[in-house]
């Protein structure tokens, strides 16, 4: 609606000219002045319509007449082909003023589109970041809500199989809207069948909400429901709507093909990780077990023949065979604490000196023909932990050195305190660790290329790590110092205090 101010600037501004025309006697011809009388029109038609440009037409043709055509003052006119010049300056000046209008309403619409890719494309990138489908269908519904000041709803079905819909995310919390018998029918409807539905449509039209599939190619994957009340849109706001329902489906189908692609990736671990435990405990059972069977059978079958030598022996194969099993076992069920957070600290004052005579004791009939060799200070304290863990740490650490190491070799297990640290190591002279292998190698049933040949779960060190990472310290593995073999270093914290406990209880 124009502005009825705008007539008054047109006539001002009608005035104006016809003042400097005549009052300040400027010397135009008659063709310059009804040239310069187009001016009122363009500007009129530019900013205010054409309404005020027609009014401006029509005024500087009066004007002209009276103050410029013979007989002045009057609007007669004493030669006729001033009616002409008077019909075509009008005309000139209305496809001037539609001309300009018609510029003005484009530009407008252009903007107008320009805004709305504008939102359509901040709305898809915000859509683009989401990777939980309640919060986009609550942004998606939210979006919609501000841009129309009503409410709105999204329908989804339950599951694939499912050929109904329920309202999956309304615009806010405290909203009803959407979930009434009503609009769950028309919102099936309109799922069921991939047609729009509701106010404006030619399905139910009087309804007061309109309800859009949610489309990507020839596939339905929900319904967005409106709220219009007794409001119609216009093409334009349809055109954003639909454009917005497109960009919704597509990221709902986004978001659920990334979920599919989590729950195969779970699944397709979880097999992984299923198949390694069985091949691993399979490999590394069936030579103690073979081991276990074998020296009974010879002592059941045989006992007279074997002196007190042999059946020494083969019970030493046989509890060699039992512990082996044992340490599997307890590293199975210390991987299964770790994963599910179950594993604990007892923790408590531990000597380092008594752990290492215990882990001694255990792989004693593994060493055979390797050093084992412990340097450790004078005044070493004591630590704080679990025992029991860390005996398992030291244990598995010492046994794979012996295991990797060659015969005749030297096995080093070190011990030094840094500052408020406890660094333990142990070092051999084995196959060494390759530089892109010295992480990997705390990982789930990861075996280096270079132990193929040799038994193993690759359950170990992953253990070793976990135990101590519950007790704030670390573990990695080095080169050692001569280039040849590993250095397995575990450094733990320690506080003054454990210091002052070591010397109060005369344990240095």
């Amino acid at each position: 609606m124009e502005r009825h101010w705008a007539y008054a600037w047109v006539t001002l501004a009608i005035a104006l000219l016809t003042f400097l025309f005549k009052e300040m006697d400027l010397s135009f011809d008659t063709a310059n002045i009804a040239l310069l009388y187009l001016l009122p029109v363009l500007l009129s038609a530019v900013y205010w319509g054409k309404g005020a440009s027609y009014y401006a037409a029509g005024l500087g043709v009066l004007a002209f007449d009276f103050f410029f055509v013979p007989p002045f003052l009057s609007f007669s006119v004493s030669d006729l082909r001033y009616l002409v010049s008077f019909i075509v300056f009008f005309t000139v000046a209305a496809l001037t003023a539609s001309l300009a209008a018609r510029l003005k309403s484009q530009l407008q619409y252009s903007k107008q589109k320009e805004a709305q890719t504008a939102s359509l494309y901040a709305i898809s990138k915000q859509l683009s970041a989401f990777t939980d489908i309640q919060a986009l269908l609550r942004n998606v519904t939210s979006q919609v809500s501000d841009t129309f000041q009503t409410e709105a709803a999204i329908y989804l079905p339950a599951s694939k199989d499912e050929d109904e819909v329920t309202v999956a995310a309304p615009s806010s919390a405290a909203s009803l809207w959407g979930s009434g018998e009503a609009e769950l029918v028309i919102a099936n409807w309109a799922y069921q069948q991939g047609r729009m539905a509701g106010r404006g449509t030619t399905m139910l039209g009087e309804t007061p909400g309109l309800y859009i599939p949610l489309r990507t190619e020839d596939h339905i994957h929900g319904v967005l429901g409106v709220n219009l009340g007794a409001e119609v849109l216009t093409a334009d706001q349809m055109r954003f709507l639909e454009a917005l329902g497109g960009l919704a489906a597509s990221a709902i189908v986004r978001v659920k093909l990334s979920e599919e692609a989590k729950l195969a990736h779970l699944t397709a671990e979880s097999e992984r990780i299923r198949t390694a435990i069985l091949d691993s405990v399979s490999h590394e059972l069936r030579t103690p077990l073979a081991a276990l069977i074998g020296s009974a059978g010879a002592l059941i079958e045989g006992d007279s023949l074997f002196s007190a030598e042999d059946r020494m022996s083969l019970l030493t194969t046989m509890r060699e065979g039992a512990l082996r099993m044992n340490r599997l076992v307890s590293n199975l069920l210390g991987i299964v604490q770790l994963e599910s957070g179950m594993l604990k600290l007892r923790s408590k004052w531990c000597d380092i000196e008594d752990m290492i005579g215990v882990v001694r004791k255990q792989v004693e009939e593994g060493i055979q023909h390797r050093t084992v060799r412990v340097e450790l200070p004078d005044d070493i304290p004591l630590i704080q932990g679990d025992e029991v863990l860390l005996e398992q740490v030291l244990t598995n650490v010492v046994s794979n050195a012996i295991k990797y190491s060659p015969d005749y070799s030297v096995i080093t297990i070190r011990a030094i305190v840094d500052g408020e640290s406890f660094i333990l190591s142990v070092a051999d002279q084995g196959l060494g660790i390759a530089s892109a292998d010295r992480e990997r190698i705390f990982d789930k049933f990861y075996r280096s290329a270079r132990t193929g040949h040799l038994t193993g779960t690759g359950l170990g060190l992953a253990i070793c790590r976990g135990i101590i990472d519950l007790h704030g310290g670390t573990i990695a593995a080095q080169p050692n110092e001569d280039g040849q073999g590993t250095v397995l270093v575990m450094t733990l914290p320690i506080g003054q205090d454990q210091v002052a406990v070591r010397h109060e209880e005369g344990m240095e």
